[in-house]
This record gives structure tokens, C-alpha cells and sequence, in this order.
């Protein structure tokens, strides 16, 4: 067995630069690839990412005007029905008359505010599934290529 010894272990002439800076210079090729790669993946990440808020903001705006018009169209119904009670409790003319007007009144505004409730509920409900459906869509996405990875 060939002892090995200090002098030849340390000398420079063992150690060749050229081999070093080739060496180098591929690890910082590769390096700055790798960086190119991962910059352009965060760059689309990025602008998918906006994209879905985006969309998710106008699909809240648009729900959240349709939910307005639905209040107001009750609100609109809902005095129109009091008014024409109002009207009709001037022409009464005995306690029974007023009783059974009244009884009525009640009636019809409970099953008016029920449909109500249900369509607001309803619209509510859809709006709902529009905005989360691209925020959504998004993360079955990236959950995806999680899996493909």
C-alpha cells in the first residue's frame, strides 16, 4: 500500500484553476436558470392569482347590486301593501270590520315577507357560489399540479 504524503496531498500542482472556474461557471449557469425558471412560475402565479381576484370582485359587485335591487323591490312591495291597508282601514266602519282587515293585513304580509326571504335567501345563495367560484376553481388548480408534482 502506497503511503501517501503530506506534500503531495497539499501541492498546487495537484490543484488545476481551469477545471475550477468550468466548474463554476456551469453551477452559476445553472443557477441563474433555475432563477429564470422560478421567477417566470411566480410571475404567472402572480398574475393568475389577480386575475381570480379580480374576477371574484366583480362577481361580488354584481351579486351584491342584485341583492340590492331584491331589498329594495321588497321594501317597495311591502309599502305599496301598507299603504293600500292604511286606505282601507279609513273606510271601515264597525270593530268586526277592522278586526278582519286587520287579520287579513297580517296574513297576506306574513306570507309576502316568506317569499321574500326565500328569494333573497336564494339570490344570497348564488351570489355566494359566483364569488367563490374562481377562488375556488384556483385552488383546485394549484392542488393539481401539487398532485402532478
Amino acid at each position: 500500500m502506497a503511503a501517501t504524503t503530506p506534500k503531495d496531498v497539499f501541492s498546487f500542482s495537484a490543484f488545476d484553476p481551469s477545471k475550477f472556474s468550468e466548474s463554476f461557471r456551469d453551477f452559476a449557469e445553472k443557477g441563474a436558470t433555475q432563477s429564470k425558471e422560478a421567477f417566470a412560475k411566480m410571475k404567472a402565479a402572480a398574475e393568475e392569482a389577480s386575475k381570480t381576484v379580480e374576477t371574484t370582485v366583480q362577481s361580488a359587485q354584481a351579486g351584491t347590486v342584485e341583492l340590492g335591487l331584491k331589498a329594495i323591490d321588497a321594501l317597495r312591495t311591502n309599502a305599496d301593501m301598507s299603504l293600500s291597508h292604511m286606505e282601507a282601514l279609513l273606510g271601515v266602519k264597525s270593530v268586526a270590520e277592522l278586526v278582519e282587515l286587520q287579520t287579513s293585513f297580517i296574513r297576506k304580509q306574513a306570507e309576502v315577507t316568506v317569499e321574500q326571504a326565500k328569494a333573497m335567501q336564494e339570490a344570497a345563495k348564488k351570489v355566494a357560489e359566483t364569488v367563490a367560484k374562481p377562488g375556488k376553481e384556483a385552488v383546485e388548480k394549484v392542488v393539481s399540479t401539487f398532485k402532478a408534482a
